[in-house]
């Protein structure tokens, strides 16, 4: 299978579109957890508090996931965009090694090939719509 082929291929489309979608879905739920966990069992927040703390990362992965349902290529680009502001910020705060092997294992590389696959089911479908186009 090319991965840069220049034929219309709806299977594979579909395919990018979908596992860009779980890892986008999955992430927000780990993410999620994760502060309801921190806040809940680490600092001893009420229910409803660590409950508002999960919500915003479930908020940014269902934006993300609104954007890519629409707009594959923008939904891309945020992400990848993303994922760079995060090793900005890992720079300028200093990560120990450590906190960069999870978020780099946790965060980054799961929103660079979400970001990765949007774009190529972007791309794919812009040459059905050419193919399309000239045959019709």
């Amino acid at each position: 299978m090319e991965l840069l082929a220049r034929t219309c291929s709806t299977e594979r489309m579909n395919v990018e579109r979908i596992i860009a979608r779980l890892f986008v879905a999955a992430g927000g739920v780990f993410w999620g957890v994760a502060a309801f966990g921190a806040d809940y069992s680490y600092q001893g927040k009420p229910l409803a508090e660590s409950a508002g703390s999960a919500a915003i990362p479930l908020l940014i992965a269902a934006v993300a996931l609104a954007i890519g349902w629409f707009y594959e290529g923008l939904a891309g680009a945020g992400l990848i965009v993303g994922s760079v502001g995060i090793v900005v910020w890992g720079l300028l705060a200093e990560w120990e090694s450590g906190v960069w092997l999870v978020n780099a294992v946790v965060l980054i590389a799961p929103m660079v090939i979400g970001g990765v696959l949007y774009l190529l089911a972007a791309r794919m479908q812009r040459i059905c719509a050419l193919e399309e186009a000239a045959s019709g």
